[in-house]
């Protein structure tokens, strides 16, 4: 049995799939919390992210946060999680995820909600029920063992201890 190779693409190019390689296919059960929730969908046959909809209007007020319903929950499998992004239409508007990328982790039964702020221009953003307003991703979660060691014993490397914008580079 020949090993897969994965190529990972450095120039704009149409990507070809390596002979052998297969995509992933995963299962996610969403339980309906609200009669009004809409299945998440996905906006084309290659989109990455599922869009999650509003189940009612929300009014958010510049600067602040809200938690915006969406009526579903979900079981993500072992060893995958969630991860509920901001739509780039909204962010241009001015409605973000203050906390960048929310995380849903695979025991988590609860409802799906997304943390929103407003801090474009005007007073309040309004989002209507049944609008999208967030993306949501499944990723892989590598079983991770943290082992205690000296700083010495973590190894040299050109950068060091650099960071906040210390390679220069944006």
């Amino acid at each position: 049995m020949s090993p897969k190779s994965y190529i990972i693409p450095t120039v704009k190019k149409e990507c070809m799939l390596s002979e052998g390689m297969e995509q992933i296919s995963l299962d996610v059960q969403f339980a309906r919390l609200d009669e009004r929730a809409i299945l998440p969908t996905q906006g084309s046959a290659l989109a990455a992210g599922w869009d999650l909809y509003a189940i009612e209007d929300t009014s958010i007020p510049r600067g602040s946060s809200v938690m915006i319903s969406t009526g579903w929950a979900c079981a993500i499998p072992e060893g995958w999680e969630g991860q509920i992004r901001c739509r780039s239409s909204l962010g241009r508007k001015g409605m973000i995820m203050p906390n960048g990328l929310g995380t849903i982790d695979a025991d988590y039964r609860g409802e799906l909600k997304v943390l929103a702020t407003f801090i474009g221009e005007g007073e309040t953003f309004s989002v209507k029920a049944g609008e999208r307003v967030a993306q949501m991703l499944f990723a892989p979660v590598p079983k991770v063992t943290l082992v205690e060691t000296s700083i010495e014993m973590l190894g040299q490397t050109e950068r060091g201890e650099g960071g906040f914008g210390s390679s220069g580079k944006f």
